[in-house]
């Protein structure tokens, strides 16, 4: 695999972004791109989103989300969204993303992130656990709430 980058998402990117493929299975854990960019609309002071870049395609997408502000800790620093294209999975994009996240929630004044997922077959349990996220507790939905120290 040659040098990944991160670079902000941006129109020349976001085509990219929504045409990631995805292995079978991992459909009904991730919702279309779109939703993510909604919400950087919607909120832009908070939300960080990148794409992680090999040569000149792109291979990776994240959002963050960032709101020292919120009420429930998990929600002041987290990974909202990570799509890695299925052709790519496995050859550490998924973790270069997950650090460029960490990095700038430091760069912030975070302790810790912050992430919510299924689990269940094909679900990105495996992936956050590798990456060094812990189960810390459940939301109401059943959701796992993972959390990474930043230290």
């Amino acid at each position: 695999m040659t040098e990944l980058r991160i670079e902000e998402l941006s129109a020349a990117t976001i085509v990219a972004v929504n045409t990631l493929t995805l292995k079978p299975g991992q459909e009904q854990y991730i919702v279309p791109v779109s939703y993510s960019a909604a919400a950087a609309v919607s909120d832009p002071s908070h939300a960080w989103q990148r794409v992680a870049m090999e040569s000149d395609q792109v291979v990776g997408f994240i959002h963050g989300n960032f709101d020292p502000d919120a009420t429930q800790p998990e929600f002041r620093c987290c990974l909202w969204r990570i799509n890695v294209d299925a052709d790519t999975q496995g050859r550490g994009v998924g973790k270069f993303l997950v650090s460029a996240l960490g990095e700038e929630a430091r760069r912030r004044g975070f302790s810790t992130l912050h992430v919510f997922w299924e689990r269940g077959d094909e679900s990105p349990e495996d992936f956050f656990l590798r990456v060094g996220f812990v189960p810390v507790g459940e939301t109401t939905y059943g959701e796992v709430i993972g959390a990474l120290p930043l230290d």
